[in-house]
């Protein structure tokens, strides 16, 4: 029942923000310079038909019924009318969606795959050769941004070496695999910095624990004591930190998806500020606070499972 209550209050928790995210949007998207009704009209519209395209899109009514309507529609699914794409945002958001998720997933299961055996073989050899070879190299990461990295990544392995595609998605899982793996990668060495100096600390710090030291004066196993004792504790910051840099590579994926021509919404989303598509822009801005709540509702979900104290917080 704890589990559950702890589920329930998390959820209810995400009601307010999404409504504070609501009104931002809402007011953001009325503060940005131009008309979308003239944006919507065709070059020879006249006054009148401009006008009844605003009086469609409810611009002439006041905020407060304005808002009212935006929320409604909202809740039913219908974001309005792509201007760019003359089609409903709902179902262009649908389309390009996967694509961003997978990119993301993808990344963060590489960022893994590198930090979690080095962090732990960095934390086993403290203040060691090899603990510092792996910090540098993994600091040479933290120190570069992302675009940095894809543009290196595309201009060595992509146009000079012809390894990997130059850009694009795929056509099915294995392509996608191979299509993605350059700016998954890019994403994941900066990812990957982050995750392995917190994960390394932790490490650290739970193996000097007394709790440790008892485990190895009662003579259990290093593989028993690491799993069952050092492993969870040092993961339950770590998971913190991951989850915030999903969170940030969700809303993030702007840049690299750009770089490599990923047909995602993050390139969308710079598709529609371009074409000052306003119905589009405000959908998308809406769909990443909504990955991201539920990247931060899974992460507590995920710490509450490795410290049962964290559910009476």
């Amino acid at each position: 029942m704890a589990s559950i209550s702890y589920l329930v209050a998390r959820l209810l928790q995400i009601i307010p923000t999404f409504l504070l995210v609501m009104v931002f949007i809402f007011l953001l998207v009325r503060m940005l310079p131009g008309d979308p009704a003239i944006a919507m009209a065709e070059a020879k519209a006249t006054d009148a038909q401009v006008e009844q395209i605003r009086h469609n899109l409810g611009l002439d009514q006041p905020l407060p019924v304005q808002f009212v309507i935006f929320v409604k529609n909202t809740l039913t699914g219908d974001l309005g009318r792509s201007i760019m794409l003359k089609a409903p945002v709902t179902e262009v958001i649908l389309d390009r969606l996967p694509t961003t998720i997978f990119l993301a997933l993808y990344s963060v299961v590489l960022a893994i795959v590198l930090a979690g055996p080095l962090a732990f073989l960095a934390a086993s050899r403290v203040n060691t050769t090899t603990d510092v070879v792996i910090r540098s190299v993994f600091q040479i990461g933290l120190s570069m941004p992302v675009f940095y990295i894809g543009l290196v990544l595309l201009t060595v392995l992509a146009a000079q070496l012809r390894w990997f595609p130059v850009g694009g998605y795929g056509k099915n899982f294995l392509d996608n695999l191979h299509h993605l793996i350059l700016p998954a990668l890019s994403v994941a060495l900066y990812t990957s910095a982050i995750i392995l100096r917190n994960l390394r600390a932790s490490l650290i710090e739970v193996l000097d624990a007394d709790y440790v030291q008892f485990a190895r004066a009662k003579g259990l196993s290093t593989r028993i004591i690491m799993t069952r004792h050092v492993l969870r504790n040092a993961l339950v910051s770590t998971v913190t930190l991951l989850g915030l840099s999903i969170g940030n590579l969700m809303s993030g994926t702007l840049v690299t998806e750009t770089v490599f021509a990923i047909p995602g919404v993050g390139r969308l989303m710079l598709e529609a500020i371009f074409a000052r598509d306003y119905p589009l822009i405000q959908g998308l801005t809406l769909t990443f606070a909504v990955l991201v709540s539920v990247v931060f509702l899974l992460t507590d979900i995920v710490q509450s499972m490795l410290d049962p104290r964290l559910r009476k917080a």
